[in-house]
Order: structure tokens, then sequence, then C-alpha cells
């Protein structure tokens, strides 16, 4: 249960369901943040939430689940290189938060970038403490199947360029602006 306070200054003990690993403790001007962004994020308004729960993270650095929803907010407001960052920082703030690990797969897996989710929800494997979390995701992984399996291969870019292709495209780049400087000229 959260404790409400007129102080500004006092900690509130965050509810046992949106606990990470380790106890979070915020300020009562943060934890209003924070509810004000969840309540903006469940009316569809994420625009609304970006900002109100990056006011949460500016209070609370630390705080990983106020991070996992400004990513998911950022996502849904097509901010998507923010909602890298925060879901990344998620992660590194509490590796052991399914819901940070889970997030992040879900958003490289739309992004396409198959290898980062697959990294990410093998993460969340291990961060798994529940039945309906293992259902989540697999059911994430089903639909990546399926998407590959109808979908178009892409490219991954993961291998360097060889020396010789980087000497092919070197010499036709020279000899394009070559062209161009003899043409102008």
């Amino acid at each position: 249960m959260i404790v409400s306070s007129t102080n500004p200054g006092e900690l509130l003990e965050f509810p046992m369901e949106l606990h990470s690993s380790e106890s979070t403790a915020l300020s009562a001007n943060a934890l209003q943040y924070f509810q004000q962004g969840m309540a903006e994020l469940q009316n569809g308004n994420a625009a609304l939430a970006v900002s109100a729960l990056s006011h949460t993270v500016a209070m609370a650095p630390a705080f990983a689940d106020g991070r996992v929803f400004l990513g998911i907010a950022h996502s849904l407001s097509c901010e998507i290189y923010p909602a890298i960052d925060q879901l990344e920082k998620a992660t590194e703030l509490a590796p052991d938060s399914f819901i940070a690990q889970y997030a992040l797969s879900q958003l490289y897996f739309k992004l396409r970038v198959v290898e980062k989710g697959y990294e990410r929800a093998k993460s969340a494997l291990q961060c798994v403490t529940n039945i309906e979390q293992r259902k989540m995701l697999t059911q994430l992984l089903r639909e990546e199947k399926t998407r590959e399996r109808n979908g178009i291969a892409r490219p991954s870019f993961n291998k360097p360029f060889s020396r010789s292709s980087l000497w092919i495209a070197g010499g036709g780049l020279c000899a394009a602006v070559l062209a161009i400087l003899l043409h102008l000229h």
C-alpha cells in the first residue's frame, strides 16, 4: 500500500507488485509523477506520460521501473532512440527485472533487430518468476518466429566489409569525385 504524505522530501515505499529485485524508495514528488505517468499511459496519452515519467527519472535516476515505463512511453510516441536508451539503462540498473528485459526484447523485435531481441529474451527468461511471465515471453518468441517464417530475411550488417570491397568502393568514389570535378571545370 502507498502511504500518502504532504511532505515533499519524505520517502515512500512502493507497492510490492511493482517492486524490482530491490526495494525502491521514492520521494513523494517522484512517486506522484510516476503515478501520473502511469495513468497517462493507461489513458493512451504517451506524450503526457513521457513528460511525467521524465520528471520521475530526473528526481530518481536509479528507479529502474520509472525508466522502463518512460522507455515504453517513448516507444509509443515513436521516439525510438530515447526508448532504447531508457530501456537499456533500466536493464543496467536492474538486470534481474523481467519487465525491463522483456520490454527491450519486444522493442528490438518490433524494430527487426532480431539478434539483440533474442539476447534480451534470453536475459528475460533468466528473470522469470511466475507462469504468467513465462507465457508472455513464450508468446513474444512465437510471434517473432512467425514473423521470421513469413517475412523477408533482412541483413544483420554484423560482418565487417572485406578489404577488397573497401578498395573497390573507394576507387569508385574517387572516380565519381574526379568526374564531377572535371565536369565542373
